[in-house]
């Protein structure tokens, strides 16, 4: 059965736990490029066996495409710090019957042991988590050595549409829930000691300003060592 926990008014990395965008929530799953995303939510769940967690699973519009890929051993886990967003996310998991654990919180402050997931998987998150640089570190912490992180992320753009995102971004993050566009993500992402390219690639598809996409696989590194 799909659960959440209780709230939590502040997490171990100090950040108020204050997502709320109920508007937001409900018109989510009627945004324009949704439809353009199935092959990619594909991507990130094909194949997908032993202890896996996704990052801010929003109404749970990757459930579908995990039941079509799972495993007979998985054990699929998640976390949405939006309680507008969890509701229609148990909801989802009820109707494409996904046998999932959803908790409150955020990707800053995951409540898991180290080591304990075998894959990671972020759908367009990074651009609205309030701190990447902790919710990454978050991420390699409880990424078993060798575990596998999928992304697919918007990125900030190259040119005009950079100068476009760069004007338009605080008007974007009130209306959208919190999202930016101007998120140095790839950088972020490979830049990380622990973590060991698969691979990267770049999608220009999508509608301005929340283009172009970028979506891969890091491994955790086996020798990989967190302070």
């Amino acid at each position: 059965m799909p659960a959440s926990t209780g709230d939590s008014a502040r997490n171990r990395h100090g950040h108020e736990h204050d997502v709320d965008h109920p508007i937001f929530a409900a018109l989510y799953d009627l945004l324009p490029q949704s439809f353009l995303f199935a092959p990619h939510r594909e991507y990130l769940t094909r194949a997908l066996s032993g202890r896996v967690l996704e990052l801010g699973c929003g109404t749970g519009d990757m459930f579908p495409f995990v039941v079509d890929g799972a495993g007979e051993d998985l054990e699929y886990h998640a976390i949405e710090p939006d309680p507008n967003m969890r509701k229609r996310a148990a909801r989802t998991a009820r109707e494409t019957g996904l046998e999932v654990d959803i908790r409150d919180a955020r990707a800053e402050s995951l409540p898991y042991p180290d080591d304990s997931f075998d894959v990671v998987v972020a759908g367009i998150v990074f651009c609205t988590v309030q701190d990447p640089d902790a919710a990454l570190e978050e991420v390699v912490r409880v990424l078993k050595p060798d575990g596998e992180f999928r992304f697919l992320e918007h990125v900030h753009a190259d040119g005009w549409r950079g100068t476009g995102q760069d004007l338009l971004n605080p008007l974007w993050k009130r209306t959208a829930g919190g999202c930016q566009l101007t998120r140095e993500t790839v950088p972020r992402f490979v830049g990380h000691e622990a973590l060991a390219v698969d691979e990267i690639d770049r999608l220009d598809f999508g509608i301005f300003p929340a283009t172009p996409f970028v979506r891969g696989t890091l491994r955790r590194r086996r020798d990989g060592m967190l302070e």
